[in-house]
């Protein structure tokens, strides 16, 4: 399938969507009255509020339209219980994910598809598959390459014959300029890479280690190419080494969909085609990793499996030609390392 150039228009066609939502509901409300505010409380609002909308975009929103018609007991019913799912899900995340964001001092890449960041120079050289790097890319489509950006937007099966060497949390057709962020930044902040230490050394007792350094990348909520609808997957990936040792730690939050429609995946579901890849590639044409599901549809469901028995947490060791921290390659499992 041949990708098409988007045509930007004032106003984003979801976001008119939702406008007119609000707006039917409103009407909805002054000709039918406490009957209908009844029903958004105690439906509308709570599941609005649990699975679309966060909490306070459902309290204004209810604040304004109703006004002095709101009880006391009402408002404080649903600040008791949105800050108690914002809270949860927040917790929750935040024990899987490194922080990150433009208040952590990210950089974000430009809103363009198949897009991908300015150059990297790392502070901390890292050393991939026995290779040292010097420069990289976090690439929009779901890979954070060494030397030159990768633009392509459907996934190859490892090895790759062009001799690229990259790490692959997810690679799929994403589409920021519908829908989400890519987020990435290099640290050396003490109280992190305690963090990240702390949890390599749980991995790989064996090995003692202390981060001295790391790279930080995120894909916030990213929509796929041809997407229809809001769906958006959250993953991160986050180089760290001692100046010994070098690690990769993928995270995966949320996984909504493996498939642009460039890649002959359904437009609604964001399945079928040719789904995600997750791994590593090693530019040598030989030694390669794929994560169990890659290039299928159990892709889908990289965030119930681990190497660490953690729930969508992959950890591996990657200077030298082995990834620790997962079971012995098993015949035609395509995992050569």
């Amino acid at each position: 399938m041949v990708k098409m150039p988007h045509i930007h228009t004032a106003l984003n066609t979801k976001f008119l969507e939702k406008v007119c939502a609000w707006c039917f509901d409103l009407f909805l409300f002054f000709c039918l009255g406490n009957f209908i505010l009844l029903h958004h409380l105690f439906w509308g609002g709570m599941l609005v509020c649990l699975f679309e909308y966060s909490f306070f975009q459902v309290f204004l929103f209810f604040s304004v339209i109703l006004g002095s018609r709101m009880l006391p007991s009402s408002v404080f019913f649903l600040l008791i219980l949105g800050s108690m799912v914002d809270t949860k899900t927040s917790s929750e995340k935040g024990s899987l994910f490194y922080p990150y964001g433009s208040q952590q001092g990210d950089e974000t890449n430009p809103k363009h598809d198949d897009g991908t960041s300015e150059e990297i120079t790392l502070s901390v050289p890292f050393t991939f598959y026995g290779k040292t790097y010097k420069t990289a890319f976090v690439n929009n489509n779901g890979v954070i390459s060494f030397n030159e950006p990768v633009k392509q937007y459907t996934p190859d099966p490892f090895p790759l014959a062009d001799g690229s060497p990259f790490v692959a949390p997810y690679w799929a057709d994403v589409d920021n300029v519908l829908g989400g962020d890519i987020f990435y930044r290099q640290t050396t902040d003490p109280a992190l890479l305690e963090a990240i230490s702390q949890d390599i050394t749980q991995y790989f007792p064996k090995s003692p280690f202390t981060a001295t350094w790391a790279l930080v990348a995120t894909w916030d909520h990213v929509a796929y190419y041809g997407s229809t609808s809001e769906k958006g997957n959250t993953f991160q990936a986050v180089l760290t080494t001692d100046s010994k040792m070098f690690y990769i730690i993928l995270n995966y939050w949320d996984i909504q969909w493996t498939t642009g429609a460039a890649s002959d995946g359904d437009a609604e579901t964001g399945l079928g085609g040719t789904p995600a890849h997750a791994g590593f590639n090693s530019g040598d044409d030989t030694n390669f990793y794929n994560i169990p599901g890659s290039q299928t549809d159990a892709i889908i469901n990289i965030t119930t499996t681990s190497n660490v028995k953690v729930p969508g947490r992959w950890v591996f060791r990657v200077d030298d030609f082995q990834v620790t921290g997962v079971d012995p390659p098993q015949p035609n499992n395509n995992c050569w390392l």
